[in-house]
C-alpha cells in the first residue's frame, strides 16, 4: 500500500502563556496538534490509525525529547503497546468533554484559552468524520519513565472532507 499520511505541521498550545486569575492555574498543561494530509482518502479508518502509529511523527515521548525516528516510546507508553485496538471510536461530544474537563480541572479558563480551544481544537473535532480516543492502557504499559505526565489524553480526528487527520495530545507536566 502506498503511504497513507503526509505530516503537514504541528501546533503547540501552552496554557502557561495565558493569564490565569488567582483562583485557577495553567497547571503546566499543554495541547499538541500534529496534522497530517490524507494521501489515500479511500483508506478505511483502521488503516489510517495503523499508518499513524507507524509514522515517525508518532514516536514522540511528549516530555521534551521530541520525535525520535527510531524511538520506542509514545507519550507515557512503550510504542509496542499501541496498536489500532488501543483506540476506541468516540462521538463529538465525548471527545470535546474529555478535553474540556481536562482543561478546566483547576477552575475556570481565561477567555483567550477558551477562544484558542474553540478555534484550534474543538473546531477540528466538530468537523471530523470520525474520532478516536486512546483507551487508558494502564501503568503496566508505561515505559521506564512513563509516569512524568499527571494526565495524558490522546484523540485522533479524521476529516475526510478536508483530507486531514489530526493527532491531539493534551497533557500535564
Amino acid at each position: 500500500m502506498q503511504q497513507a499520511l503526509n505530516f503537514r505541521d504541528q501546533l503547540f498550545i501552552n496554557l502557561r502563556h495565558y493569564p490565569f486569575n488567582d483562583h485557577s492555574t495553567h497547571g503546566y498543561r499543554w495541547i499538541d496538534l500534529k496534522r497530517f494530509e490524507l494521501l489515500s482518502p479511500s483508506c478505511d479508518d483502521t488503516l489510517l490509525l495503523d499508518a499513524l502509529i507507524k509514522h515517525d511523527q508518532f514516536r514522540d515521548d511528549y516530555a521534551g525529547g521530541g520525535v525520535d525516528p527510531l524511538g520506542t516510546r509514545h507519550g507515557p507508553y512503550w510504542l509496542s503497546n499501541i496498536t489500532t485496538d488501543a483506540y476506541e471510536p468516540v462521538d463529538e461530544m465525548t471527545a470535546i468533554d474529555v478535553l474540556r474537563s481536562w482543561a478546566s480541572q483547576y477552575g475556570g479558563l481565561p477567555r483567550q484559552v477558551e477562544e484558542v480551544l474553540n478555534h484550534e481544537v474543538y473546531a477540528l473535532i466538530r468537523a471530523a468524520t470520525s474520532r478516536y480516543r486512546l483507551k487508558g492502557l494502564g501503568r503496566s504499559e508505561f515505559h521506564d519513565w512513563g509516569g512524568v505526565h499527571t494526565e495524558f489524553h490522546e484523540l485522533i480526528v479524521v476529516d475526510r472532507a478536508s483530507r486531514n487527520l489530526t493527532l491531539i495530545i493534551a497533557a500535564d507536566d
